[in-house]
């Protein structure tokens, strides 16, 4: 694959935030972006030229084994969990685009398996109502 222009911080909050539901926050003072109010990007690692993306350990070999000069994992634990560092000087606007649309779609679908799994009682009782049990 041949190198595109590098991306910036900017670029990564510009594609995170374009997609459908993300909003930025910020966890442990580094910016995150969130999708249903859980994470699925980070900017944490930016000193040392990285972008964060929260994907499952078979994705991420998939993404290391495509591009080993561009995806590695997070050290340490995280990583094992499928956290990936993206690097942002190797990165080009599709790739970034690309992988952030991955993390972002996994998270989208782990919301939705939760919210599936929450019982009608516990969303009335979430809600303030009683139960109706008749």
């Amino acid at each position: 694959m041949g190198k595109g222009i590098a991306v910036e911080p900017a670029d990564f909050r510009r594609i995170a935030l374009s997609l459908e539901g993300a909003e930025e926050g910020s966890h442990m003072g580094a910016v995150d972006f969130r999708v249903g109010g859980r994470i699925f990007a980070t900017l944490a690692s930016l000193k040392e030229g990285y972008g964060n993306l929260i994907i499952t350990p078979e994705l991420q070999a998939a993404f290391i084994a495509d591009r080993p000069d561009l995806f590695l994992p997070i050290h340490g634990g995280w990583g094992r969990m499928g956290m990936t560092h993206i690097r942002l000087a190797e990165a080009d606007e599709d790739s970034l685009r690309g992988a952030l649309h991955t993390a972002w779609k996994l998270r989208v679908e782990k919301n939705r398996k939760s919210a599936a799994k929450t019982t009608a009682p516990q969303r009335r009782a979430a809600a303030g109502k009683k139960p109706n049990f008749n």
